[in-house]
């Protein structure tokens, strides 16, 4: 179908909905103050502790497997001073994205979307470390903001949705072509709607409309290709709540793997089989990373 209208549909679909859900005020200040070059943390947070979901967000994701202190940080301002600029704003914007749509129903358990969201975003940065990507933090936020189109379709799509999954659980179809015959359009297009206008910037938009098409990105096809990876990586390793247990994953042979090799050609005497056990290993800190987030204590 012709990309044009498949994005026009998208648009259209995203243009109905009338309670979408926006980025929280205090994170979109938070973000806005952490521009500053010279930002004071004590405003940050005294700023992120007029929220408080987001501040117990923010501690457990600093005692999380991601970040690993030495030591428990039991202190907004001490976790803030440990993790530095870049990550305040990573953790920020991924609260934010959690909080605007936690409270909605939806086919797609919750959890399970974000053990896929942050497997994505974990698996990404241990990519573009191994490669030397030079932004690890891009490479992590853009895995975990990748299938917001997805989040999308489950809440306010929900019986076309559920029967997709239905389908795609027992029948080796790929979910983007059963929901482009259903909507005429995908959680791609749909998601790049909803990063536009929760003005991402430009990197993770292209990323949300091209995870599955790496080729296609012009402003970073190296990024997309990264979080296509981690994708499909994640997707055959319980990590992902399709269950589309017929997939199938070899590294070597994927269309992102052939753009990371063409811009490192080092990547061709890596070790593949060994390199997929490091990720592997990622996989436990995923489920304790979602596990803690999600926890009422």
């Amino acid at each position: 179908m012709d990309k044009q209208v498949m994005m026009e549909t998208a648009r259209q679909m995203v243009a109905k909905i009338d309670d979408l859900p926006t980025i929280p005020v205090v994170a979109t200040q938070v973000l806005q103050l952490l521009d500053d070059p010279d930002v004071n943390v004590d405003k940050v947070a005294d700023l992120m502790l007029t929220d408080q979901v987001m501040t117990a967000r923010v501690m457990k994701m600093v005692n999380s497997p991601i970040y690993r202190p030495s030591q428990e940080i039991t202190s907004l301002k001490r976790a803030l001073v440990y993790l530095g600029i870049r990550h305040i704003k990573e953790i920020a914007l991924t609260s934010s994205f959690i909080s605007a749509f936690e409270d909605k129903g939806g086919v797609i358990d919750i959890s399970t979307f974000w053990a896929h969201a942050f497997g994505v975003g974990m698996v990404s940065k241990i990519i573009a470390e191994k490669i030397r990507y030079a932004d690890i933090e891009k490479a992590y936020l853009a895995g975990i903001v990748h299938d917001i189109g997805e989040v999308v379709l489950s809440y306010y799509q929900p019986e076309s949705f559920a029967k997709i999954l239905a389908v795609i659980k027992e029948r080796p179809i790929r979910l983007i072509d059963m929901e482009l015959e259903e909507f005429g359009t995908t959680h791609n297009e749909i998601g790049y709607c909803i990063a536009e206008k929760w003005n991402f910037p430009e990197a993770y938009q292209e990323v949300v409309l091209y995870h599955h098409t790496p080729r296609e990105a012009t402003n970073d096809p190296v990024l997309c290709a990264i979080v296509n990876l981690a994708d499909l990586f994640c997707s055959v390793r319980d990590l992902y709540y399709g269950g589309n247990a017929w997939a199938s994953f070899n590294l070597s042979e994927e269309e992102g793997w052939a753009i990371l090799k063409e811009q490192h050609p080092s990547l061709e005497h890596l070790d593949i089989e060994r390199f997929c056990y490091e990720l592997d290993d990622a996989v436990p800190d995923v489920k304790e990373l979602v596990a803690s987030i999600f926890s009422k204590a």
